[in-house]
């Protein structure tokens, strides 16, 4: 996906939501190396935006991504393939003939990958000075 705006967007999120997204886009796209300024090298498939929302989640709102997502509406990854696909339509963003809602769907549980397997780093905090 590549971000494009130049149309309204039907938007049954919260607008935090699709604003989060377009920010987890962007912090994919760096942290995977690709360049933004084309479409052929600046993509990232459905499963990549989810990682990147999911490490871009922990790192604004660690332990509470699940309760600031929901505020915004969403449950399940699924929900953020609906935006994405919402994006799509709307003319914000580019997809590829590979790109599929069902890329989305299912692909982590919120509560395994934002308490669970939550880590709380205290080296720093530990360490003599």
């Amino acid at each position: 996906m590549t971000s494009v705006r130049n149309r309204a967007t039907p938007r049954t999120y919260h607008p935090m939501a699709y604003k989060f997204v377009f920010s987890a886009l962007r912090f994919t796209q760096e942290q995977l190396g690709r360049d933004r300024s084309t479409e052929a090298t600046g993509h990232i498939s459905g499963p990549e935006l989810l990682d990147g929302i999911r490490r871009l989640g922990l790192q604004h709102f660690g332990m509470m991504s699940i309760v600031v997502f929901k505020t915004w509406g969403i449950h399940i990854t699924d929900d953020f393939g609906k935006i994405v696909f919402q994006l799509i339509e709307a003319g914000e963003m580019r997809k590829t003939d590979d790109d599929q809602l069902h890329d989305f769907l299912g692909v982590y549980d919120f509560s395994k990958v934002f308490l669970d397997d939550y880590t709380l780093d205290t080296s720093e905090v530990f360490t003599k000075s």
